[in-house]
């Protein structure tokens, strides 16, 4: 019987087994990724468009303090951007604030992101800004309040599992913001976050419902979650206040609860597929893993395959 521990990557990873380790998650997280390069991420697009969902392409990184690649991944917004409308894609991009200088200075990270907002603008496209940790969360929220004066077409992921998320999500709703509720996947202390199920899901549904009562007629909403009881929970506010329909959707990650995607599409919602790439894969995929028993038990049969 293989045994996984709650340390098993920082006890691998500092082993000669290194490289195998790597080459074995990348196995498991193309169940999540649609490759490293912007290729692949517009291959899957399309394929996602062909199920008749949109696409949302996040380019993977986060934390970066490097001037010189944060620059890269700038330009690389910009392109992905261009690639969108050129391959007539439906879909967006999302983008984390680390990976664009939040970590070195609010400043750094407010300027780049104007220049991937404005060429957004210019292609009417959309953008959502993701929420990360919650040391970064007061500033990504003003960052995003300052973006928006200017650019609507933006949209900001909350996190339920925050403790401050619905006191964050009056603040947005009052200025008109286009905003996606999320659980959360990042380790948190529990004076910032909700550390049971119970208690996250309970307030997944009171922003939801802060949604649906108070969303502003021009904003748009997202619901992201692959959790079937709070789907079906949002599924019912829409039938309550119908108006509501067409102003929001469902978004899911790529390899995640397709049947339930397909289900929802089916049912006439917009459905959104949240497409990573790139060469920074281990962090979102370690978080991956760690969200669901399923993911672990995945990664321990490839380790026994090989």
């Amino acid at each position: 019987m293989l045994i996984v521990s709650k340390n098993w990557y920082a006890e691998i990873s500092h082993s000669q087994n290194y490289a195998l380790l790597e080459r074995l998650l990348f196995r498991v997280a193309k169940k999540w990724i649609s490759g490293y390069t912007y290729k692949d991420a517009i291959s899957a697009a399309k394929g996602t468009n062909n199920k008749r969902m949109s696409a949302i392409l996040n380019f993977l990184g986060e934390e970066s303090i490097d001037v010189k690649q944060i620059e890269q991944t700038v330009n690389e917004y910009c392109s992905l951007l261009d690639f969108l409308k050129s391959n007539e894609i439906d879909g967006c991009i999302s983008v984390k604030p680390t990976q664009i200088g939040l970590k070195i200075s609010y400043e750094m990270c407010l300027y780049n992101f104007k220049q991937i907002a404005n060429k957004a603008k210019s292609l009417g496209k959309f953008m959502w800004i993701d929420i990360e940790s919650f040391q970064f969360v007061e500033n990504t929220i003003a960052i995003y309040l300052e973006l928006f004066k200017e650019y609507k077409q933006t949209g900001l992921a909350i996190q339920a599992y925050l403790k401050r998320s619905s006191s964050d999500l009056l603040n947005l709703l009052e200025e008109g913001a286009n905003v996606r509720v999320v659980k959360g996947a990042y380790r948190e202390s529990e004076n910032n976050a909700f550390q049971s199920a119970d208690k996250i899901n309970l307030n997944f549904s009171k922003l939801m419902q802060m949604l649906f009562e108070n969303s502003n007629d021009n904003a748009i909403f997202a619901i992201a979650t692959h959790d079937s009881k709070l789907i079906e929970e949002a599924i019912e506010l829409s039938e309550k206040y119908e108006n509501i329909k067409k102003r929001f959707e469902f978004q899911l990650l790529m390899g995640i609860c397709d049947q339930i995607k397909m289900n929802l599409v089916e049912r006439k919602f917009r459905v959104s597929e949240y497409i990573p790439y790139g060469s920074h894969w281990l962090p979102y995929s370690v978080r991956r893993i760690r969200e669901r028993k399923r993911n672990i038990l995945l990664l321990a049969r490839s380790l026994v395959q090989s």
